[in-house]
């Protein structure tokens, strides 16, 4: 049995970031990716995804420049973003969010960014295996001597011996759960807790190509609707890429109930006669058909570009909801990126701070020391967590006549050149419904402050 310093379940942009840290440092580092493939990318890579765009102040989290890439993974360069409400609308111009970086932000490809992270991994000195799939991991905290602590337990029948495991398996957490299950007190479960069905949410995208002149409007924007279909954190969008081409798709709960929803007529994207909630596919169709219908046959006009994507063009995809988790650091376990909650269906992904915590256990893990690590994620990245956290719990119940609400009262809160100033809220001649929005706010990060948004705490784990 190889034995190694680290061993990283995931090969996604935590994974490879931590390989990348680890080696770097002069850890012996091995990704373990069980690889999927994609119409986008010649060989088998990670199975994660999202709509893959980074915001400014995103830049300086995340600690890759654009400018570090290779060319073809930056996509479109961005300006702003658009938030369209039923009736009401918001356009952001600037984040509001001190950053290094000029630009709004950018959209990128990501099957790219992946494979040049797993390049830059390797180029380090990581190993990075595909196919290579986790049927479980053994862990014995007594071992002493030339013992690994972990054993991974591969499906091909094989063992990789580590002295620190580095989880990155993504939202659905496959391996994690049960890994973490193994530290939680009798009867208490990481798999029920953590259950896809409970902390995530369900993304779906195609790539299509728009006509000329609806490519010159979105282009520079990344653009939401929110109000138009149910759901907490529920909104379609759409992100401008090159050659004519944007990502449309649309994030919303899993398993939503569409006979729980009493207001159903005031969404946009719902019909008298759905007896369920529509799937993906569908909510693209009606929001296409909505927005540019009346000019357009949406179907030829919009032709999906099937050599993009997952697969002929679309993708769908797990991403976490909104409320992270601490890891079993005593036992030499650090779970990172999508797999920790790091990443967020409030904002459609979170590329940024999947590299960031991948980086900074993949740092820790080569020191043979991850006490710290709890604490070094909130520090790079627990300011990211807490607006996600506290705004996307300011809007749980939020209909649509509430996004209208909000949309302008928002607009009374932008400072010319300065963006939106809620979360300073400096400008509170805004009138009343700034201050109940504000309040509402304020309210949120202080119940959720000091870390308190962790929903898996690392005093819960027993060893």
């Amino acid at each position: 049995m190889k034995h190694v310093d680290v061993a990283i379940v995931g090969g996604g942009p935590a994974g490879s970031s931590a390989a990348h840290a680890a080696a770097s440092a002069g850890a012996e580092a091995v990704v373990l990716e069980k690889g999927v493939p994609r119409a986008d990318r010649e060989g088998l890579g990670p199975d994660s995804t999202d709509a893959a765009g980074i915001l400014d102040y995103w830049v300086d989290i995340m600690g890759i420049h654009p400018n570090e890439m290779p060319d073809g993974i930056v996509l479109h360069d961005l300006d702003r973003a658009e938030f369209v409400g039923p009736t009401e609308s918001l356009t952001l111009r600037k984040t509001g969010i001190e950053s290094s970086y000029d630009a709004f932000g950018y959209t990128f490809h990501r099957a790219r960014f992946d494979d040049w992270l797993r390049e830059r991994a390797e180029e380090a000195g990581a190993g990075y295996r595909v196919k290579a799939s986790v049927k479980g991991v053994d862990t014995d905290l007594d071992a002493t001597g030339s013992d690994p602590r972990h054993v991974v337990r591969l499906k091909d029948g094989t063992d990789l011996g580590a002295d620190v495991l580095i989880l990155a398996d993504g939202p659905q957490r496959t391996v994690t759960n049960r890994v973490l299950d193994e530290y939680l007190p009798d009867g208490e479960k990481a798999s029920e807790r953590l259950a896809s069905t409970r902390a995530n949410h369900i993304a779906y995208q195609e790539h299509r190509r728009l006509p000329p002149e609806v490519y010159e409007e979105v282009s520079g924007a990344i653009r939401f609707w929110w109000g138009y279909m149910p759901g907490h954190t529920a909104y379609p969008w759409i992100f401008p890429n090159d050659d004519g081409v944007a990502r449309i798709g649309l994030t919303m709960p899993i398993a939503l109930d569409i006979d729980e929803i009493d207001d159903r007529d005031e969404y946009a994207l719902l019909r008298p006669d759905d007896e369920r909630i529509p799937p993906g596919r569908e909510y693209v169709r009606r929001l296409l058909e909505l927005e540019y219908g009346d000019e357009y046959d949406v179907e030829t006009d919009f032709p999906l570009v099937e050599n993009r994507g997952k697969a002929k063009g679309t993708e769908t995809y797990p991403i976490s909801s909104t409320r992270p988790i601490d890891s079993p650091t005593k036992a030499g376990v650090a779970v990172v990126g999508g797999a920790m909650g790091a990443t967020s269906a409030f904002h459609e992904g979170g590329d940024h701070v999947a590299v960031r915590t991948g980086a900074i256990a993949g740092e820790l893990a080569a020191a043979g020391d991850l006490s710290t690590y709890n604490d070094r994620w909130k520090v790079a990245i627990g300011d990211e967590v807490l607006r996600n956290v506290s705004m996307a719990d300011v809007v749980h119940d939020y209909g649509p006549a509430d996004w209208d609400w909000a949309f302008k009262t928002a607009r009374n809160l932008m400072v010319e050149g300065e963006g939106l100033r809620l979360f300073e809220a400096r400008k509170m001649a805004a009138g009343v419904n700034a201050v109940k929005l504000v309040s509402a706010y304020k309210k949120r990060k202080y119940r959720f402050r000091k870390g308190r948004y962790v929903q898996l705490k690392e005093s819960e784990y027993g060893y």
